[in-house]
């Protein structure tokens, strides 16, 4: 059995995917969140999943803050640590501590688009297709290894929310997929790249409907 500690800042629709997945080999260890009236805590809660908040605003620096949540994450013996909305730039210190085992899942098909504001960003630049990856967290923001992505079509009247809506259905596909491959331990680091010894090269990839 996996510990799986999930770090949230507002209703973690992503964390709630991953919950419903029912993961085999699967524990949901804690779900903590740095926004005390986050809405997924009171979700978890109601599904007998420990919650904890920390309170960025209550630190003095952002090192201070990550020490700390660090040490309460790793209360919870975690084999792997899931940002699910966690709306934090986190300091290389936390990334190297949990290198390896931290994943993220990020609102662009990497490695166009790092940072905030990636559907806007897609529709100005006239592409063709948006979409969503999973991979691991580095020192370097939205630059770890790939685990998986998916992709929706852009369409000529889309706007960030609609787009935004279309790839967040994506998201709830993959990023329980990619979290019970790491609980099976499929995924591999080769080379600074993600091999998944279960699926195929393929597969790696979803296409979503307009």
């Amino acid at each position: 059995m996996k510990n799986i500690v999930i770090l949230i800042s507002g209703r973690g629709s992503n964390m709630q995917a991953i919950v419903n997945a029912n993961i085999p080999n699967a524990h949901i260890a804690a779900v903590i969140s740095n926004v005390p009236d986050a809405a997924g805590l009171a979700w978890a809660k109601e599904r007998g999943i420990a919650t904890a908040v920390l309170n960025h605003k209550e630190f003095k620096n952002r090192a201070e803050f990550d020490m700390s949540l660090a040490m309460l994450i790793d209360g919870y013996k975690p084999d792997l640590v899931v940002l699910a909305g966690f709306m934090r730039i986190l300091s290389p210190a936390f990334c190297r501590h949990f290198e390896g085992r931290l994943l993220n899942i990020h609102p662009s098909l990497l490695p166009s688009f790092k940072g905030l504001h990636t559907h806007e960003e897609a529709i100005k630049s006239g592409c063709k297709l948006a979409g969503c990856t999973v991979h691991f967290v580095t020192e370097e923001l939205d630059s770890g290894a790939i685990i998986a992505q998916a992709a929706v079509p852009v369409l000529q009247n889309d706007t960030a929310d609609t787009l935004a809506a279309r790839v967040l259905k994506c998201e709830h596909k993959i990023y329980p997929q990619a979290v019970a491959d790491f609980v099976s331990g499929s995924l591999k680091l080769e080379n600074g790249k993600v091999v998944n010894v279960s699926h195929s090269d393929e597969n790696a990839f979803i296409l979503g409907q307009g």
